[in-house]
């Protein structure tokens, strides 16, 4: 049995969307793209210039359309990721402009070796299920950084990708890198291996680039997961329901306008919300009400019979220490009780605006603990205990059994040497050495050990003169150095 965690009675969840219904009519949704409006106003809402009253009937019949479920693929063309029900993934966070030195614990501006070598990192560990387009590439053009960073990832990842565009002239090339993995652009529908990120302005408002980002996305059925980040007390109500009411406002117009573009495309009810810190005009997101309010707000969705995607795993500290153990491994947890389908923010640290390939590795632990506190207690034997005790004696022999050795591997968690489960000996012995040393030791083996993954000549030439001739056009003479 998957124990789970859910804050909302059925009672509330009712209340909760029959007021999102409310907002979206008063004082209704500030829809900036001209063609969402008039899908919108196609399905009956009611449109006073950039204004939307968007009916309950309509989203109704939104939702009926949404699919329940989909995977995305790894590049070898097998369902890596469920989206839907109650799997759990996760990933690491995305679009940090910094990188921690782990050196001099210096927050630096991110470079292309920097997203190489967070890249590798995740690859390397099984507990994260997909890669994301974590780094943002200071040495690159805006103007193609998300592609950019989507380029790296398919040279050095086999994993399903969670990413998303910065302008919506980037998103069909970026479509474009996807679809030579893929065969052509019909494999993008037909076996994902990304799912590209849209995001609402808080309060209310579809941007003319969030909304046209849905509209595209529907229409090539490709994988989108709406990122509503209402802020507690700032862009949001101060009450924790207030902010899952709005959340589910703006997912649910955007889920409206999604599927009026193309029903039956996949999309997903995700977000990142935070709450709001009065004292320092900051947005925790390692603090317990953010996880509060995404558990909650997944708890809607989920009775809305929608895939789920949200942002925990991070630390609003600066560098990898306690504190950012303790947000990042309980944050971790709730969204794993959640039934969560991916989980988001792994790496990240300063309010998801810096990323340590040492924190990955160390949040990579507290996932697989939460993992196995997701298996919960399995009968793994024909009688719970009686027949273990045979010929024990009132003595403590149980090592010497054979059942022992086999299912003490399935019972137990076993953490890499980044957790010290040593004697104090033993870790006096080894050097002393504290979590964050032990991660830094743990990430250059990682990075060691990794070996890029293989890729058809031509594919490979493909996206590199496709990813060069954009480069180009922006103004780069060349690509940056990838520093293997």
């Amino acid at each position: 049995m998957q124990p789970k965690l859910e804050l909302l009675t059925p009672e509330l969840i009712a209340r909760i969307l029959d007021e999102a219904f409310q907002l979206m009519l008063k004082p209704g949704i500030k829809v900036q793209s001209v063609e969402a409006r008039q899908l919108l106003a196609a399905a009956g809402a009611q449109v006073d210039g950039e204004v939307v009253k968007i009916p309950e009937k309509a989203v109704r019949k939104a939702l009926e359309s949404a699919p329940s479920t989909f995977y995305l693929y790894d590049r070898r063309g097998k369902a890596a990721v469920t989206y839907g029900g109650d799997a759990v993934q996760f990933d690491p966070g995305s679009s940090g402009v910094h990188i921690l030195d782990p050196e001099t614990l210096e927050h630096k501006p991110s470079y292309t070796p920097d997203l190489v070598r967070v890249v590798k990192v995740a690859e390397m560990l099984p507990q994260y299920d997909a890669q994301s387009t974590a780094i943002v590439c200071n040495e690159v053009p805006k103007a193609i950084g998300d592609l950019y960073r989507l380029y790296i990832v398919l040279l050095y990842s086999d994993k399903p990708i969670v990413t998303g565009s910065f302008s919506l002239k980037t998103l069909p090339a970026m479509f474009d890198m996807l679809a030579i993995f893929d065969g052509d652009k019909k494999g993008l529908a037909e076996k994902p291996q990304a799912v590209f990120d849209a995001c609402p302005s808080p309060p209310l408002i579809w941007s003319e680039f969030g909304a046209g980002n849905l509209i595209e996305l529907a229409r090539a059925r490709v994988p989108a997961e709406i990122v509503s980040m209402p802020l507690a007390g700032a862009a949001a109500p101060v009450t924790l329901l207030g902010s899952v009411i709005q959340h589910a406002a703006e997912c649910l117009s955007g889920i409206a306008i999604h599927q009026m573009a193309n029903p039956g495309a996949p999309i997903v009810w995700g977000g990142a919300p935070a709450i709001f810190d009065m004292r320092k005009g900051t947005t925790p997101m390692g603090a317990i009400e953010t996880a509060m309010i995404d558990a909650a707000y997944a708890q809607v969705g989920k009775s809305l019979g929608l895939p789920t995607h949200t942002y925990l795993g991070a630390s609003d500290a600066k560098i990898v220490d306690a504190q950012a153990g303790l947000e990042s491994g309980v944050s971790a947890l709730i969204g794993a009780l959640a039934g969560i389908n991916m989980i988001s923010g792994a790496g990240m640290l300063d309010f998801l605006a810096c990323i340590s390939a040492e924190k990955l590795v160390v949040d990579a632990e507290a996932i697989g603990m939460a993992h196995r506190l997701l298996d919960g207690m399995q009968v793994r034997t024909e009688t719970l205990a009686t027949a273990l005790f045979e010929g024990i004696n009132f003595k403590g022999d149980f090592l010497k059994q054979k059942v022992t050795r086999e299912l003490f591997p399935k019972e137990q968690y076993l953490p890499s040497a980044v957790i010290d489960r040593d004697t104090m000996r033993g870790w006096q012995a080894a050097g002393s050495l504290d979590t964050f040393a032990r991660a830094k030791a743990r990430t250059a083996q990682l990075v060691s050990e990794y070996r890029r993954p293989h890729r058809a000549i031509e594919q490979e030439r493909e996206l590199r003169a496709m990813v060069e001739s954009l480069a180009r056009q922006a103004g780069m003479a060349r690509l940056p150095e990838l520093g293997e």
